[in-house]
């Protein structure tokens, strides 16, 4: 979540069309470099869970909490890497207690956070929990900045807490600084505390997301990695509202994040907000669609969502063992636009073993049949072995990949060859 109390800018950004034109690649994971807040390389492979924002707002509460950490276990979520259960903003009182420590709402979390973060960790998943760089939150609760860094870091590595998301609102900019600057001093604050903490913690920052639009967005985003392990850049995906439609947010998104493959790598992650597949909003096509592209993107799998509730395609998405596997492809290299137009994309991702993962996003209101000659994604002349990722079935192909796609819908292979 960032800056809720405003409506999001809206920003057009312009995905970098890369050709591919080699036909064998060398593809050996990228090694990642000690990360900002541990001197143990975290983050590997793109962060995967549960938060329960976008679904539950204000609304939070450790029943809440402890019922959707429960269905990732029973659903085999968990097991398949959902495993890091993060309790967005309104967990804690309004104000700090005497020695200057936060306090979990004793309304709706009577056991405490130590107490949650042991019922998590026994289940055999990581738990996760929101902080704000600012004096308060975005839902006006305590904020760390600029006093409480260490405190707090301190607390949350007591309570076991192994991810912080920690948002941006209300950061205060002291005179002869700019914003930047002080946004970037705030969370090398955070990172510091976080490294000193005893504990190996992911921070997930939220800088970005308030430079959208601006000129200096990239160099916020370029400044990131050396603070966290993943950013939020761009607006937050839309709140669940019944069956209204979401997948306008969906796509806003997409469109923003699917540019930034360049600042992926182990250890350093594009986030653009939560998969909301299967929880109201989108169709079963747009469902999928979804946990495709943020597969392609090398994105941050994060649920928010009801998850004993979700429907069977949405779950059946999610749970894409061949997906999940394509997101958490240790080369940790985002998909690149190798063709966009009004009514479709194509997306190419690497892969570690030579493999490529190949998208095409149906845009339309109707069904397309659309085409994906091998030139287009670096496979000139070459003969490949094609996985539908959503079908199973593995076919030759000779000089194009083939899909009839429902209207918002989105086919993905994998597919591997040798060049003839």
């Amino acid at each position: 979540m960032f800056r809720k109390p405003r409506s999001p800018k809206r920003l057009a950004v312009v995905a970098a069309v890369t050709a591919l034109t080699a036909c064998v690649l060398a593809t050996a994971p990228v090694q990642a470099s000690p990360t900002a807040t541990s001197s143990t390389p975290l983050a590997l492979t793109p962060p995967m869970g549960w938060n329960d924002w976008a679904h539950y707002g204000c609304e939070v509460t450790e029943k809440i909490v402890t019922a959707n950490a429960d269905a990732l276990v029973s659903t085999g979520l968990a097991a398949k890497g959902y495993d890091t259960v993060t309790v967005d903003d309104c967990w804690m009182t309004r104000s700090r207690n005497a020695s200057g420590h936060l306090v979990a709402d004793p309304s709706k979390f009577p056991h405490g956070m130590a107490w949650l973060g042991s019922y998590l960790h026994r289940k055999g998943l990581k738990f996760g929990i929101y902080e704000d760089a600012g004096t308060s939150t975005c839902g006006g609760y305590p904020g760390s900045g600029p006093n409480h860094f260490a405190t707090d870091a301190a607390d949350f590595a007591s309570w076991g807490v192994d991810y912080l998301k920690l948002d941006g609102c209300n950061v205060p900019v002291p005179g002869g600084q700019s914003m930047e600057q002080a946004y970037r001093q705030a969370y090398e604050a955070q990172a510091s505390a976080l490294r000193n903490s005893g504990r190996n913690i992911i921070l997930s920052v939220s800088a970005p997301a308030y430079f959208q639009g601006q000129s200096n967005w990239y160099s916020v985003i370029n400044w990131s990695h050396q603070v966290g392990q993943l950013w939020r850049e761009g607006a937050d995906v839309a709140m669940y509202n019944g069956n209204s439609s979401r997948w306008g947010s969906v796509m806003y998104n997409y469109g923003y994040n699917k540019g930034l493959t360049s600042f992926a790598s182990p250890g350093n992650w594009n986030d653009p907000d939560f998969i909301i597949s299967g929880a109201g909003g989108l169709s079963a096509e747009e469902s999928r669609s979804q946990v495709a592209l943020w597969a392609m993107m090398a994105s941050p799998l994060i649920l928010s969502s009801d998850v004993s509730n979700l429907s069977q395609a949405g779950l059946a998405a999610i749970g894409n063992t061949d997906l999940i596997a394509v997101d958490q492809d240790t080369a940790g290299i985002q998909a690149t636009v190798a063709a966009s137009n009004a009514s479709s994309d194509v997306l190419v991702k690497r892969l570690a073993n030579g493999d490529r993962a190949v998208a095409v996003l149906n845009r339309t209101g109707g069904t397309q049949t659309l085409s994906v000659p091998f030139s287009q994604v670096g496979l000139p002349g070459c003969t490949v072995r094609a996985k539908n990722l959503w079908t199973g079935t593995t076919s030759n192909a000779f000089s194009a990949l083939s899909a009839s796609v429902p209207s918002h819908g989105t086919a993905v292979w994998r597919v591997s060859g040798a060049c003839v």
